[in-house]
């Protein structure tokens, strides 16, 4: 059932958004087997005698995205996919990303370079929208290790790498908590224990980089970087690590040392991907005045304990334009209920359900990321 919404508070739900997190989808044909591996976060063929389009993803492309696409609601997988593969690649993504209603996209770029997904700028222009890069300090690591200098030079060349990617970025992020968990010494390492690091570090410069010292001195140069250009730091939690095994060293409580040793510097924190710990993430931004939320899942618990001003919407999208849509589709329709129920409780006004929607919308992160 449509909730019943006073018209104010439908036109701020069904308003632009700013999407502030989501990554690359591909620019080319796909058959089924690729498009199955993308439509899970598992990024393996369904068992044999099964398929990705039994999950609640598969089911909702099926519902939501075919008539995007010109089908009937519930069109069988094979129509779908044969509705996609008649309309090419590029136009798939065109309607698709139009179709979310997003007005600027923030894109990870942290993804291995491929010339199969879309860069920054074709994202925005397929989508009809603006468009700037999310820099992940992990991919700038990777590509100076490649390079094979020696320890004190790829120190040098890691600092001056990031800073000249973010000149031309609104944001940094890290996934330090997939390559050791979130739960790491905060404190920024020692120099010798660093260039002993980056010696190891030469012997293996094609591996993902797992050694906590780099790690660490990696976060911090991101740190340096984000204070000296007033950006934001991303940093994805919860059970985005289960696929390293590190699930259980992933709550972002296990961060408080670290948000507390960045509280001087003014630097934003945002957590992303919070599921399971969405609680936790909310307690933590209604406690510090640094850190923000983003949220898809346990949208009722978030707004029961963030503030307002530090949630903010991310499609989380990836790989397929759907989704991004589906993402930005869920967004609307539940806190399009959320709101509604606390209209109808007394408990809030119109207008802050309409001043709600906007913030999480797009005015936080418009506001956060300097757009």
């Amino acid at each position: 059932m449509t909730p019943v919404l006073p018209g104010p508070v439908r036109a701020a739900l069904a308003a632009p958004l700013v999407d502030h997190h989501c990554q690359g989808v591909r620019r080319d044909d796909l058959v089924r087997a690729q498009f199955e591996t993308l439509i899970t976060r598992a990024g393996h063929p369904a068992p044999p005698g099964t398929t990705h389009f039994d999950t609640p993803e598969g089911v909702a492309i099926r519902r939501w995205c075919a008539p995007v696409l010109g089908l009937e609601p519930h069109a069988p997988a094979a129509v779908y996919l044969a509705r996609r593969a008649e309309l090419g690649a590029a136009e798939v993504n065109r309607t698709l990303l139009r179709a979310a209603g997003v007005v600027a996209f923030l894109v990870d770029t942290g993804a291995e370079a491929s010339p199969d997904l879309l860069s920054v700028a074709e994202t925005g222009r397929l989508g009809g929208a603006a468009s700037d890069e999310i820099v992940r300090l992990e991919r700038v690591e990777q590509d100076v290790a490649e390079e094979g200098l020696s320890a004190p030079a790829y120190l040098d060349r890691l600092r001056g790498e990031v800073a000249a990617r973010a000149s031309r970025a609104v944001g940094l992020s890290t996934v330090i908590g997939y390559r050791c968990g979130l739960d790491v010494d905060p404190a920024r390492p020692a120099r010798g224990a660093v260039l002993a690091a980056a010696g190891r570090r030469a012997a293996e410069p094609k591996k993902p980089l797992t050694d906590p010292v780099l790690l660490r001195h990696l976060l911090w140069t991101g740190v340096e970087v984000a204070r000296e250009r007033a950006m934001p730091l991303q940093i994805p939690c919860g059970h985005s690590g289960v696929e390293l095994g590190l699930p259980h060293r992933s709550d972002p409580t296990a961060l408080v040392p670290f948000i507390r040793a960045l509280g001087p510097l003014g630097v934003p924190v945002i957590l992303l991907h919070c599921s399971p710990y969405e609680r936790s993430a909310a307690f933590l931004a209604a406690a510090f005045p640094h850190v923000h939320i983003d949220v898809r899942d346990g949208l009722p618990e978030v707004l029961g304990l963030a503030p307002f001003h530090k949630i903010m919407f991310g499609s989380g999208g990836w790989g397929v334009a759907e989704t991004v849509y589906l993402g930005a589709l869920r967004h609307r329709t539940v806190l399009a209920r959320e709101l509604a129920a606390r209209i109808d409780a007394g408990d809030w006004s119109g207008g802050d359900a309409e001043r709600v929607a906007g913030m999480i919308g797009s005015g936080n992160a418009r506001r956060i990321y300097r757009l």
